[in-house]
């Protein structure tokens, strides 16, 4: 991994862009390129250049009737996954805990009882592999439950157990810098939690429920590295690793990304391949890319972090002033909607940023949303019909951008909510078909109607938005799959071409050009093969003869008429080779 991420900085300094880039690759280093792109090809770990599908188990497929999704569910929906043509699964928590969302677990060992048994989830993992997917689980290991056994005996003051969790005496007085390490609030008791069995604070940076575990104890990293070992054993392929940044906490000012956190993560990291030589560890570090990039660890630590950056770039080209807001994070103001003289383009800066990062290009995985933030489409809050437009553009915007690719469920097909607010709205179920409750349960009410699971209480919203969105038209997956030229089909065909196409993959050039106003040009090139994403960014139709290219085929181009390209249409061009 570490050799095939060294050489990909190479490769990615050949990259150029639309205008002066910050650091450009001389051409006499053009000849040591090529080889390294052949090195790069042979040594590259699977996870590179893969396509990666989140679900939330509890929203995918409920094959019981209970209203909730479960693991037969999940090894039902396989073929599906696999038309779609994605290479490997992220799984949100499945472990056995107390919350609907499952970021609180109690048990290491065991799997959600709502989501099925341990042997039907065995059942899914081979049911993956025999279909060539992989399959890597959601790991938290900064907190764990108040419900724990292990909470129960510290509190109690047991041993071991007594310091298994960060403990003080008395709360710390407002002005000593005390509060969530992701935002300016300085209230300790946003993280410091009192405990009157113990008589005693404990730290839980989310939340009172869910208590920070003492990452420097030699019995819980060796409980945490057990834990990895067991779900390895039962054929993962790695872990999605929750909330980085915070597993270690010196003080006030310093509660993320602190080097004994890095050097956490570098001890994992060689356990886990001790394991397994091919596990693969991609870690949430809601940040900028410079800090985000640390957790490389000079290629001892996570093999990934996720870019969140683009995310918020790409939804910056479509919707006029979008924000950068970061539930669990610190983003900088780094949005933009276009460019000024001698500027990069937003994008190109994006693709810029992760180069002058400390990690290689490999190392970031670009994505649009995922569990935690708002839906792409809610967020464009437009007519339904051009809400999927703009959707298509969004995806390629992703795909065009170097880097493993993560979709969050439904994503491919435009999925919205009902409102913003409660993180419940973003994870709600899927939309197969139209019939009662969209295909995705038999159960009269589906997970989100059942107010047991929650601590506050909502309006009965599902049923009205689900009405909502049924009568539409066009907004389920059986409906997409029918049509040639849907949001699905779309996310069908870029997957189909980052695989087949080498240009598109981490080794190609990118270059973004602005031809005209509201009119944004992607090249992607290596070694002769070439694709150019055409994409009108307006509501009006837009002349693109321009951007045409007698070497050039549309694949892509339902909106294309003549050398006209309509409100909010994509053309995609490649060249025969």
């Amino acid at each position: 991994m570490f050799k095939t991420s060294l050489t990909a900085i190479a490769i990615a300094l050949a990259l150029t862009a639309c205008k002066p880039a910050p650091q450009q690759a001389s051409a006499a280093a053009e000849p040591a390129v090529s080889a390294a792109n052949a090195t790069a090809t042979q040594q590259a770990p699977w996870w590179d250049d893969a396509v990666f599908y989140q679900i939330w188990p509890r929203s995918f497929y409920d094959t019981t009737g209970n209203g909730h999704g479960d693991f037969n569910g999940m090894t039902a929906k396989l073929p599906y996954l696999q038309e779609l043509g994605v290479d490997a699964i992220w799984l949100t928590p499945m472990f056995e805990a107390p919350s609907y969302h499952g970021y609180d677990f109690t048990e290491f060992y065991q799997v959600e009882s709502d989501y099925g048994s341990m042997a039907e989830f065995e059942a899914f993992i081979k049911a993956a592999d025999a279909k060539g997917m992989k399959v890597i689980l959601d790991l938290v290991i900064n907190h764990i439950s108040r419900e724990h056994e292990w909470f129960r005996k510290s509190a109690e003051g047991v041993a071991p157990y007594k310091d298994y969790f960060v403990w003080r005496k008395d709360l710390p007085a407002k002005g000593e810098g005390w509060g969530h390490a992701w935002d300016t609030n300085d209230n300790p008791e946003a993280v410091w939690h009192f405990d009157e069995r113990r008589g005693e604070y404990y730290y839980a940076a989310f939340g009172a429920t869910q208590p920070d575990l003492n990452l420097e104890h030699p019995d819980v990293i060796a409980e945490m590295k057990k834990m990895a070992k067991f779900w390895l054993d039962k054929g993962v392929a790695g872990f999605r690793l929750d909330a980085v940044r915070f597993v270690m906490e010196s003080g006030p000012d310093g509660q993320a990304d602190l080097p004994e956190t890095i050097d956490y993560w570098r001890d994992f990291n060689a356990y886990v391949k001790s394991v397994n030589t091919e596990a693969y560890l991609v870690g949430e570090a809601w940040v900028d890319i410079p800090v985000a990039a640390k957790y490389w660890g000079e290629g001892k630590g996570l093999d990934q972090g996720f870019d969140f950056e683009i995310g918020y770039k790409i939804i910056g080209q479509l919707k006029q002033g979008a924000g950068n807001a970061a539930q669990f994070g610190t983003m900088s103001d780094i949005q933009g909607s276009g460019t000024q003289s001698g500027e990069l383009h937003p994008l190109q800066e994006n693709l810029q940023r992760r180069l002058d990062s400390s990690a290689p290009l490999a190392f970031f995985s670009p994505f649009l949303t995922n569990h935690d933030q708002d839906r792409v489409a809610f967020q464009f809050a437009d007519a339904r019909a051009t809400v999927l437009q703009k959707s298509k553009l969004a995806a390629a915007m992703l795909f065009s951008s170097p880097g493993t690719k993560y979709i969050y469920y439904g994503e491919e097909i435009g999925l919205t909510q009902a409102q913003s607010g409660h993180d419940v709205y973003k994870r709600a179920p899927m939309l197969w078909n139209t019939e009662t409750q969209a295909g995705f349960t038999a159960a009269p009410l589906s997970w989100v109607e059942q107010k047991e699971l929650f601590t506050v209480q909502f309006d009965n919203w599902w049923p009205g938005f689900l009405q909502q969105q049924l009568s539409a038209g066009g907004n389920t997956v059986a409906e997409q799959q029918a049509q040639p030229d849907s949001l699905w089909r779309l996310y069908q065909f870029l997957i189909a071409q980052k695989k087949q196409r080498p240009e598109l993959k981490l080794a190609g050039s990118y270059q973004v050009t602005e031809p005209a106003a509201g009119l944004l040009q992607i090249d992607r090139e290596l070694n002769g093969s070439r694709t150019r994403f055409v994409l009108n960014l307006s509501a009006h139709s837009q002349d693109i003869s321009a951007t045409l290219d007698t070497k050039l085929n549309a694949s892509w181009g339902f909106e294309l008429n003549a050398s006209q390209l309509a409100p909010y249409g994509l053309a995609v061009l490649q060249s025969s080779n």
